[in-house]
């Protein structure tokens, strides 16, 4: 079936076909009637299999047929989407594939600055492609009108709840009118999605291409078991041994890519870091200099596993096992796109087993494992435990939910979050030694489990680690000054944009000195466990 037979008009169809596209893939067939007949969609497909030009298509060309003569440019479409880099990628095609359309887009996003994003609304836009929390942003300043959107796009929709975006998804809906179109395009078709669906769209088409949580069927997959102390080693050796020019490695934690990245330029293999901790045009370089094969090792946290383009990526490997099932997925699926074969290897230690037989139950079927000669691991070995971090706060959530403004009390929690965190921070700096040396603690164990994977670290490589792991990377703006003590943001003082009531004004310590004096004991039981689970660890906004 070409895309001639699904009504495409003919600019679209010239420009689909300058991208060397001969034929929709199966969810392209599928969803792009529906768009065009005006429908909501929730729409689960496979990662790779051209869920973006599933829904930038259609509705390119029904902004295009409504488009009145003399109107000028006005926001009609939005989309959303989780990072930074998914952002480029969606606007990037946007682009191509309305080149000859008289339609303008813009995108928003975090970790650059507000003043190109602010001219180009001020000049007028057909779509808009954004990140939430900076999309909120722009609507605190009133920099952008949200009263005429005609078409509403969630894409990577379960990658946004489990980065805590749905407050700031509600927000934005409540904002915008009540009749209009709405799009959920996923990777993963999860319940929770289903639950969104249920109080956003209206008779929706469901389309589903292939079971949910599967991996692409091009990707071919391995595990190789191997003691947690020479992961890097086998890398290294699969690298050389094999000549890859081209290897994308997923880390679990920021502190572990650069750490890694650093490691494997020392053993001569050119790499490069990538996650939220560096600025916009540090990631931009990264991946850049990674696709023009300027370095052959991208490594990278869960950031760069939804969004990631790289055309014909022959090499992805899970240096460490996510610790959600489904993020599996999405890492694996940078290779075998577009109709490409790939390959995705798993390094994994006995401190994973359960994380892989999560991973093999959410799949349904086992992944082949190759003991690699010369890296067989010690049967003898015993698991230690591992921070399961995104995890661990999801169920805190659901046990402990936060208060918000409406009940008046947001402010107050916040600040008393803060404060314990002054209090549990120097006394992590005071036994950190201890921690570090018995791999006891929180920071300990942490710290402990990244020594004996990635080597020998220092004192103040604890110190420096301990610190970044505190400080959220939202998207540049709301991200709290850190002086030692403390960590504040615009929204834990309820004095920031758009927040002047609803929150009691910051009180971070008591009278006497004391973070905790006269609070009681229970709630500073609850109240500390959270400062060491991050709160919604939002990479990007």
């Amino acid at each position: 079936m070409p895309f001639s037979s699904l009504g495409l008009s003919a600019e679209l169809l010239r420009a689909v076909s300058e991208k060397g596209y001969p034929e929709p893939t199966p969810i392209q067939r599928q969803a792009i009637p529906v768009v065009l007949e005006g429908r909501d969609i929730l729409a689960g497909a496979q990662t790779g299999t051209g869920k973006t030009a599933g829904f930038t298509l259609p509705l390119l060309q029904r902004l295009n047929s409504a488009t009145q003569g003399g109107r000028g440019h006005m926001l009609r479409a939005l989309i959303l989407v989780p990072t930074r880099e998914l952002a480029a990628q969606v606007q990037d095609s946007v682009r191509s594939y309305g080149k000859y359309l008289p339609l303008k887009s813009a995108v928003v996003f975090g970790g650059v600055g507000y003043s190109p994003q602010i001219d180009a609304l001020r000049r007028g836009v057909d779509i808009l492609v954004a990140t939430p929390g900076r999309l909120l942003d722009h609507m605190e300043q009133r920099t952008v009108d949200l009263s005429q959107i005609e078409i509403l796009v969630l894409d990577e929709a379960d990658r946004m709840l489990d980065m805590g975006f749905i407050r700031d998804i509600r927000k934005v809906i409540a904002a915008l009118p009540k009749q209009r179109q709405n799009l959920l395009f996923s990777a993963t078709y999860s319940d929770e999605i289903k639950a969104l669906a249920d109080g956003l769209l209206s008779e929706p088409v469901y389309i589903e291409v292939a079971r949910r949580n599967t991996a692409a069927e091009l990707v071919t997959q391995v595990v190789h078991p191997v003691d947690r102390d020479r992961k890097r080693e086998l890398l290294a050796h699969l690298i050389r041994t094999n000549d890859w020019k081209q290897v994308l490695v997923f880390t679990r934690t920021k502190h572990g890519a650069n750490r890694l990245a650093e490691q494997l330029e020392r053993d001569g293999i050119r790499s490069a870091a990538i996650h939220g901790n560096k600025s916009q045009g540090a990631r931009t370089k990264a991946l850049a200099d990674f696709k023009r094969n300027a370095v052959r090792v991208l490594v990278a946290t869960d950031i760069a596993a939804r969004g990631l383009d790289i055309d014909q990526l022959p090499h992805v490997v899970n240096f460490e096992l996510p610790n959600v099932p489904e993020d599996y997925v999405h890492r694996i699926g940078r290779t075998g796109r577009a109709g490409k074969e790939g390959e995705a290897m798993s390094l994994v230690c006995v401190d994973e087993h359960d994380f892989l037989k999560s991973i093999e139950r959410m799949l349904k079927r086992e992944i082949p494992k190759a003991v690699v000669s010369g890296f067989e691991p010690d049967p003898s070995a015993r698991p230690q435990p591992i921070f399961r971090g995104r995890g661990q706060q999801r169920e805190r959530n659901d046990r402990q939910p936060r208060r918000h403004s409406d009940g008046g009390k947001r402010g107050t929690d916040q600040a008393a979050r803060h404060a314990g965190n002054n209090s549990r921070r120097q006394s992590s700096a005071r036994h950190a030694p201890d921690q570090r040396r018995n791999g006891q603690g929180f920071r300990g164990e942490q710290l402990w489990r990244e020594q004996n994977t990635y080597g020998n670290s220092r004192a103040g490589d604890h110190q420096q680690a301990d610190g970044n792991a505190r400080q959220r990377d939202v998207d540049g703006n709301r991200c709290g000054a850190v002086d030692g003590n403390r960590a504040y943001s615009d929204r834990s003082r309820g004095q920031g944009r758009g927040h002047s009531s609803g929150g009691a004004q910051h009180k971070p310590r008591h009278a006497h000195g004391s973070p905790h004096k006269g609070e009681p004991r229970r709630r500073r039981e609850q109240e500390v466990p959270a400062l060491f689970g991050g709160g919604n660890r939002r990479e990007d906004r």
